[in-house]
């Protein structure tokens, strides 16, 4: 940018005036040189500065320019760091603004931390706050515990207890660390969302690409080298299934043959020394938020004839839907087809389903004991904020609790539920009156 002239007068503040000298060689003392990448393509590119509005920003510029060991020469490079995310640097120090994005606000908080321009390291980490999802929490998770950030840190495992799912088939799980990938594997807290058997299918996956690019042969004896034992050992083998230990993991030939051996004593129930593996479910429900949508449970019976049972909802934020509680009767077994779909498509799609054989217990519901049964999605269905979803059930078995006084609109940890009646002939639910006694959400946080 070229000078113009008595520019001063028509900028009548200060940050005006700074402002207009961001990437400007008029008055310029001093010039960077960092790196542009283009596609494959890669080139220099400088960028005009002063020395005196980067010293009262930074007290390592100020030490760079003006302290006893004085950089005296007008070009410095900066091999370390990327053209646009050291632009973005100066646009703060000149102006207060920043222009972040998922493509810069990395570079962009390396350069804060380096520079020590607190504030802006601050506004570096909120925007990744605001912006984690599963599909980049990981590298995330990462940079956070480099420069030590709790929040940052514990908002990152809040997205990868809820969404781990999704975080492990990210294009990004492939490339991590072994220390990350241990401490998602090992996760103390048993609230990361997901199956066994999807775990370990990323786990395998993630060790046959260690192996390629250590430039090892891919087998089982070497992908359980560069996992190590405390991964290994870390996996809850005993979740699986029988058929899914079978089909999944025997053929990734990581067990050694007498694992093997105990777990088929495990499956046939004939083990009787310690499996040596994990055996707490990951997911505790429990931890879960629950949105209940009856103000009461009616003390007469409610008769299953095969019919369906219809209710639609919709939510004022994106969430995980992890499953539902429906009524039954003490120690009596109902036989369930449950299922969501998206309302807003074209052949409204179905999002989640789950059928199967329920056993009802006693839990307690507000100030009250009712007789029910949790019925799991696997894995849970992200719903999308403001879409309207049809929930239908298809339930026989035993005569059945009823929920009533039903109400249309009911918030929950912080998401709204809005529920709306379906007029279908023979339908048992409505707003008021029937089953889906509560739902199991957590929110999923961007």
């Amino acid at each position: 940018m070229s000078a113009v002239k008595n520019w001063q007068t028509t900028r009548p503040t200060i940050s005006e005036r700074a402002k207009f000298l961001l990437n400007n060689n008029h008055l310029s003392d001093a010039k960077f040189v960092a790196l542009q990448r283009g596609g494959e393509n890669e080139s220099k590119k400088a960028i005009p500065a002063h020395k005196f509005i980067l010293a009262i920003s930074s007290p390592v510029f100020e030490a760079m320019f003006f302290g006893e060991l004085a950089e005296t020469k007008e070009t410095i490079e900066l091999p370390d760091c990327e053209y646009g995310s050291l632009l973005e640097l100066f646009r703060y120090m000149y102006s207060d603004e920043v222009n972040l994005s998922g493509r810069n606000v990395m570079g962009v908080l390396y350069l804060a931390k380096k520079y020590q321009v607190s504030s802006l390291f601050d506004k570096c980490t909120e925007y990744l706050q605001l912006n984690l999802d599963p599909s980049n929490v990981l590298s995330i998770l990462l940079t956070a515990q480099r420069y030590e950030e709790k929040d940052l840190i514990d908002r990152c495992w809040e997205v990868i207890d809820s969404g781990a799912e999704f975080a492990v088939k990210s294009d990004g799980f492939e490339t991590i660390e072994r220390s990350l990938l241990e401490s998602v594997v090992a996760r103390a807290r048993n609230t990361l969302a997901i199956e066994e058997v999807e775990l370990f299918k990323a786990i395998d996956t993630w060790a046959a690409k260690q192996c390629q690019k250590q430039g090892f042969g891919v087998s089982g004896k070497m992908k359980r080298k560069v996992l190590g034992e405390q991964i290994v050992t870390a996996i809850r083998f005993p979740l699986m299934k029988h058929n899914e230990f079978a089909t999944v993991v025997l053929d990734t030939n990581i067990l050694t043959c007498d694992e093997i051996v105990t777990f088929f004593k495990f499956y046939s129930s004939t083990l009787t020394s310690p499996l040596g593996f994990p055996e707490t479910p990951r997911i505790k429900q429990a931890a879960f938020p629950r949105c209940g949508r009856f103000q009461s449970v009616s003390e007469e019976f409610f008769t299953y004839r095969g019919d369906k049972h219809y209710l639609c909802f919709k939510v004022d934020k994106d969430v995980m839907l992890h499953g539902l509680r429906l009524l039954g009767s003490e120690n009596n077994k109902y036989t369930v087809n449950l299922e969501v779909r998206d309302c807003s498509t074209y052949h409204w799609t179905v999002m989640v389903s789950k059928s199967g054989i329920f056993t009802a217990k006693v839990f307690q519901y507000t100030i009250f004991p009712i007789h029910g049964f949790d019925v799991l999605f696997d894995p849970p269905a992200q719903l999308k904020k403001g879409t309207r979803y049809r929930l239908s059930a298809k339930i026989s078995g035993p005569p059945s609790l009823e929920g009533t006084g039903g109400l249309d609109t009911v918030r929950s940890s912080g998401v709204t539920f809005k529920f709306s009646s379906v007029n279908f002939k023979d339908n048992g639910t409505d707003i008021s009156t029937g089953q889906f006694l509560e739902f199991i959400f957590c929110e999923v946080r961007y």
